[in-house]
Order: structure tokens, then C-alpha cells, then sequence
């Protein structure tokens, strides 16, 4: 699989990834997705240490032993919780930062993380404070690359500004494309990458989206009408091109220079199969390419966001 840099760091991610949010708590079963999926080339798993109260990062901690060295971890902190009881609060702070690393470390088994996430963000943290935090964590060598997952450009900007972010997280797909918009140039000049996450657009453009649509969309999606994103996906699946309808979506987020790696989730075998077939699709060109921005209308952001 090829592999692209993760801003100006030494880290090479796979150009698809696997998002471990949705693998669940059986261990069994989450592994054969893991070992499936670093099978196909996946070198990259992202977790964080809210998925399931801290429980994800041990499943992939378990399912990673033996093999650490020929992949790339990451995970989030920046949400304050107590395994075992529900609710969690908002806690940027540079404690919170240096005391969730290591609980981090224990769970997944590891002495290092590759790309260590602040999970969100307001303008009102305290950005320097926490900047600071990851910086002191390079230093002392418990991660080697830090970046942001956040959807809110008035966000990402300060980071640009006062870090040395390496990546960005945020959600971007072929329906969500408020990421053209505000921030994939804006990255891209300063070297850094993003994470595009929720790139099939919650399973719409997926080879099974019709039925997703179907399902999961009937009060819309976004600014899109019911009737708009099921004619979307129709649309999407007739599409003949060689591809599949999932292998297109990827491609598309891979299209832009910016995006380092698409990031998929998948709760069943099927699922991850359906996302290898990536692996199988020739490289998106700039006319397919137009001809699915054809499909979907600009999304600007909410200014409230």
C-alpha cells in the first residue's frame, strides 16, 4: 500500500487507515479487523482514550503486540473521565495532557506513541498551555508527533499559528466538503497534513449506501434534504468506473495534496473488505474527480460552529 508523510515529520502512513471507534468492545472480534486490516497494508490505527472508556486502546494494544515497530499509533486525550462511569468533561490542560499519556501508554502496551491527538478544542483554551504539554512529551521522547482533531477552522488556524502541529483530524468526504473551503489549502502551504475522518459520509457513499441512506438519513444529512441524499447516492452507485462506490469516496479525500490518509471505520469484516477495495481501484483522475464534485452541492461552514 502506498504511503504518504505526515507533514514534515519521519512518520509514512498508509493512504487508508483504520479508525477504531467502531470496532466494539468484543476483543475477538475487533483483532480479525486489526489483523485483517495491518494484513492488507494498514499501517496506521487511530484510537483515543475515550472510545469505550479506555477500553479500545486495549483491545488495539493487545491486538498490536509482537509488531509495534512497523506501525503508526495514534491516539487522543483532552476529554476527563472516569472508567466505568458515564459522562466526561472538556479538559485541555497541560496536567490533564501529561497525566493522560501515561494511562494512554499502559493501556495500549506501548512506551511511545507515534502521533499523540488534542481530541477537540474551543479559541478559549488554554491553546499555549497546552502546547506547551505536547511539546514537553516530544522532549521526553513518550510521543513523537502531536497534532489536533477538530472540525472548527477558527481552531485550526491558532494551532497553524503557534504549534508545530504535524496533522489535522477532521471530517471530509465527498458530502462534507466544508474542508475545501476553510482549510485544506491553508494546511497544505504550511506542511501539514490532514486525517480525513467519516470519509464515506456515515456509510451514504459506501457500496452499500442506498440502504444506509435509507436508514441513517431520514431527517437529512447536514445541509442535504432526505430526498437529496438519497438521489445522491443513487447517483453515486451508478457511477461505472471500475470502482467501487467506497474505493471512489476514499479517493476522493486522497485527491487533494493535503490529505495524508482517509480514515475509515468498520464494525464488521464486511465493512473492512468493502474499504479494501481501495487497494484494487486505479488512481482517481481529475475528470472522474470533477464528475463526482458534480454530485454534491458546497457546504459552507456554520458560523457558529
Amino acid at each position: 500500500m502506498n504511503k504518504r508523510q505526515l507533514g514534515k515529520s519521519n512518520l509514512y502512513i498508509s493512504e487508508i487507515s483504520l479508525g477504531c471507534m467502531s470496532l466494539g468492545t468484543d476483543k475477538e472480534k475487533a483483532k480479525s479487523i486489526i489483523d485483517r486490516a495491518l494484513d492488507a497494508g494498514i499501517n496506521y490505527l487511530d484510537t483515543a482514550d475515550l472510545y469505550d472508556f479506555g477500553r479500545n486502546e486495549e483491545i488495539v494494544g493487545e491486538a498490536i503486540s509482537g509488531r509495534r515497530e512497523d506501525l503508526v499509533i495514534g491516539t487522543k486525550v483532552g476529554n476527563n473521565f472516569t472508567a466505568g462511569q458515564e459522562g466526561w468533561t472538556w479538559d485541555p490542560s497541560k496536567e490533564h495532557i501529561k497525566e493522560g499519556v501515561k494511562e494512554s501508554l499502559v493501556r495500549l502496551g506501548t512506551d511511545y506513541i507515534d502521533l499523540y491527538q488534542l481530541h477537540g478544542g474551543t479559541i478559549d483554551d488554554p491553546m499555549d498551555e497546552s502546547i506547551e504539554a505536547f511539546e514537553d512529551l516530544k522532549k521526553e521522547g513518550l510521543i513523537r508527533e502531536y497534532g489536533i482533531s477538530s472540525i472548527r477552522p477558527n481552531v485550526i488556524r491558532e494551532y497553524v499559528k503557534k504549534s508545530n502541529i504535524v496533522s489535522v483530524m477532521s471530517q471530509y468526504s465527498a458530502l462534507d466538503r466544508r474542508p475545501e473551503e476553510e482549510i485544506l489549502d491553508l494546511l497544505h502551504e504550511n506542511n501539514i497534513s490532514v486525517l480525513a475522518r467519516g470519509p464515506l459520509g456515515k456509510g451514504i457513499l459506501s457500496s452499500n449506501g442506498v440502504d444506509v441512506a435509507g436508514k441513517k438519513a431520514d431527517d437529512g444529512y447536514l445541509t442535504y434534504s432526505y430526498e437529496e441524499i438519497l438521489n445522491i447516492a443513487r447517483k453515486w452507485q451508478d457511477l461505472k468506473n471500475d470502482r467501487t462506490p467506497t474505493a471512489m469516496a476514499l479517493q476522493y479525500v486522497l485527491h487533494h495534496p493535503a490529505v495524508a490518509t482517509a480514515v475509515f471505520g468498520a464494525s464488521s469484516m464486511r465493512q473492512l473488505e468493502d474499504n479494501l477495495s481501495f487497494l484494487e481501484a486505479a488512481e482517481l483522475n481529475d475528470e472522474i474527480y470533477e464528475q463526482l464534485q458534480t454530485l454534491t452541492q458546497d457546504i459552507q461552514y456554520d458560523k457558529h460552529r
